[in-house]
């Protein structure tokens, strides 16, 4: 009679602790899904100033036109991405490579630089910057937990009984060396 309730209270202890595991894992992955929120919330207030500076950069650099086209179209393609986090990085490359070619332009017009409204524009979007790789750092290290907790001894059993996956890094293109570097903000 002792064995059973031995067993009982082994089982018991398997239950909880398969439980406990059970509730990590959910944890984890409610906080990736909401790191990948703050970084979305804040693509978007990047995408929310792109037309405001298209339009202040057009009214001093009328001959860039092709510039700005690649910075509108580079907007549209990362704002109507709602692909994986690889799939939105690479659209996002893309915004980024095309904000830089904006800013290259505003050096040849000294007016332009002068003026307060691009200023400020240049001011919001550095700090949209900021925030967004922030937002990626903790994303980032989100994904790399539940990973690791996906892959580790004994909750591999309990992730894979209960369909939890890896999630998706938000990294750079390796191939791209031009994403790597920060967007250029002059205040000269």
């Amino acid at each position: 009679m002792t064995f059973v309730y031995i067993l009982i209270g082994l089982l018991a202890v398997v239950i909880l602790y398969a439980i406990v595991i059970y509730n990590g894992l959910v944890r984890l992955r409610v906080r990736v899904n909401g790191a990948w929120s703050d970084i979305e919330v804040q693509m978007k207030r990047r995408y929310n100033l792109v037309p405001n500076l298209v339009e202040t950069v057009k009214g001093y650099a009328n001959h860039e036109a092709g510039t700005l086209e690649k910075l509108t179209q580079a907007r549209v393609a990362a704002l109507s991405n709602e692909g994986t986090p690889g799939a939105q990085a690479q659209t996002e490359n893309l915004l980024a490579g095309a904000l830089k070619s904006v800013f290259a332009v505003a050096e040849d017009y000294p007016d332009l630089r002068a003026n307060e409204n691009f200023l400020s524009l240049q001011n919001d979007l550095a700090e949209v910057e900021d925030k967004i790789q922030a937002a990626r750092r903790y994303y980032n290290g989100s994904v790399r937990e539940m990973n690791t907790r996906v892959d580790q001894f004994p909750s591999n059993f309990i992730a894979q009984k209960f369909q939890f996956t890896k999630a998706e890094f938000f990294e750079l293109d390796a191939g791209d060396s031009a994403a790597r570097q920060p967007v250029a903000v002059n205040f000269d």
